[in-house]
């Protein structure tokens, strides 16, 4: 039985053509014949190219060689095997570098024949497992993400599979790790592309002016209402809504929103009838949306009605090199903007970016970078360029009581009792800065469970210089 691989048998000499032929009688290959080149180059040229090519190296119009190059230029899916009967180092050498499978000298046996067109096949089929795992699985770019770790390849490919459906998506992950370029590659994979996708950041609209622009609102219905005005929800008919800081939506409104999905059915604000729309839904936040479950200001209902499909971006620094790919992608397209002559980082540079936290994620770099490429010269990144802290949002509120909101919270920095009266005793009681400032952080960190960007607010500091400060601490001998 065949089984539609195919071959065929470039040989000018009629009786070998049919000795090789019935070697390959029995086997599940369909073989087809020409005798000369340009009969080779004609079927190559066609629509239905062979699996493999048996390529005679001495033809009447010229040499096999030419058409092993014209294959392997032309990067087309042939497999090929040498046969020749005037055979030598140099061109099997050359062969090999073309991309030949394997090379026979004449005369071979059935059984020679059999092995090497056999291995042929198999390295073929390999070598498609190959292309379709780095083309689904080690992919670099997908739609606007920048990537090639495991985390993100898992991310590629649960979108791959949740884009077709019209389930409701809730991304979460850090600020600045790629929750809207997520939501954008969800809609351009699924079959809403050529319609809309409408986001709205539930964070950035005062609270009394977001449900006229999810649902629209009718003339007169509130102060400067001064015409109708239709809403993301009229507007994503057919396409996608994208809602983000979700958790940021006043509770009232929630009740709203989750009557809106289970019916597809929304009224403008100060309207009177139902309108109708085909919507997908797509979701994220940076906070835990179990945990406002639980703390009561995100509804139960609500959040089960959205998690159907739940998505997780991983933080920067868990993606490993992926770092150096966004960062150069980023030098790249920054020293093109800005005319500067970056090309590449220096090895410590490179060190730094693969060390540093980023608390920020993608977007943090991002600025990083940019920072650096505006106000340096130079073709080469260096550290001192990337002044990872400079322009970081410092808190400039301290409170006043501990994450329980109870008990007064101290100066991390002061000593405690002990080391008060210590210190009045003897020089000998006093610590190391480094040692103050260790205890002083790790305090912190405890009083607000675990939770370093809180506890960078409360010491007033930025949470990478936690991050950098642990790390000094743990490779500091005591």
């Amino acid at each position: 039985m065949k089984n539609g691989q195919t071959i065929l048998l470039v040989e000018d000499s009629e009786s070998m053509a049919a000795v090789y032929i019935g070697y390959l009688h029995a086997e599940p290959w369909e073989v087809g014949h020409v005798r000369t080149g340009q009969e080779a180059m004609d079927v190559l040229a066609g629509g239905a190219l062979p699996d493999l090519l048996l390529l005679d190296l001495k033809l009447p119009d010229g040499s096999g060689m030419e058409i092993l190059r014209h294959i392997h230029q032309n990067s087309l899916p042939v497999s090929v095997v040498i046969i020749t009967g005037y055979g030598s180092v140099d061109s099997a050498v050359e062969a090999l570098r073309l991309g030949a499978s394997d090379y026979l000298e004449k005369p071979f046996s059935a059984n020679r024949l059999l092995v090497t067109l056999k291995n042929a096949m198999e390295h073929r089929r390999l070598s498609g497992l190959l292309h379709d795992y780095r083309k689904n699985f080690d992919r670099r770019d997908f739609h606007g993400f920048i990537g090639s770790s495991a985390l993100m390849q898992g991310v590629y490919r649960i979108i791959e599979s949740v884009a077709p459906s019209r389930a409701s998506v809730f991304i979460t992950g850090e600020s600045g790790s790629g929750k809207e370029i997520c939501a954008e590659a969800i809609h351009r994979q699924s079959q809403r592309r050529d319609k809309p996708l409408i986001a709205i950041n539930c964070a950035a609209i005062p609270r009394n002016l977001l449900e006229s622009e999810i649902f629209g609102h009718v003339r007169g219905s509130f102060s400067g209402a001064i015409s109708d005005r239709a809403g993301a929800a009229s507007r994503a008919h057919e396409g996608s809504l994208f809602l983000d800081e979700i958790c940021e939506l006043d509770f009232e409104l929630q009740s709203k929103l989750l009557r809106f999905i289970q019916t597809g059915t929304f009224q403008k604000v100060g309207g009177s009838h139902q309108e109708v729309v085909d919507i997908r839904f797509i979701c994220a936040t940076n906070k835990d949306p179990w945990q406002e479950v639980q703390a009561g200001r995100f509804r139960e209902d609500l959040f089960f009605r959205l998690n159907v499909i739940p998505i997780h971006l991983p933080p920067l620094r868990e993606r490993g090199n992926d770092v150096l790919l966004i960062a150069n992608r980023f030098l790249e397209t920054f020293s093109r903007e800005e005319g500067k002559k970056f090309k590449a980082f220096s090895r410590e540079a490179e060190r730094l970016l693969l060390e540093n936290p980023w608390p920020g994620n993608v977007r943090q770099l991002q600025n990083s970078i940019r920072r650096g490429v505006v106000l340096c010269e130079g073709e080469v990144i260096v550290p001192s360029m990337l002044s990872l802290e400079a322009g970081a949002p410092s808190p400039q509120v301290r409170p006043e009581k501990d994450p329980d909101g109870k008990t007064p919270m101290k100066d991390p920095f002061s000593p405690d009792d002990q080391g008060t009266q210590a210190l009045q005793e003897s020089p000998e009681a006093i610590r190391p800065l480094w040692q103050v400032e260790m205890e002083a952080i790790e305090r912190a960190i405890r009083l607000c469970g675990g939770n370093i960007p809180q506890a960078a607010s409360r010491l007033e500091i930025n949470p990478s210089t936690i991050y950098r400060k642990k790390l000094r601490f743990k490779n500091t001998p005591t």
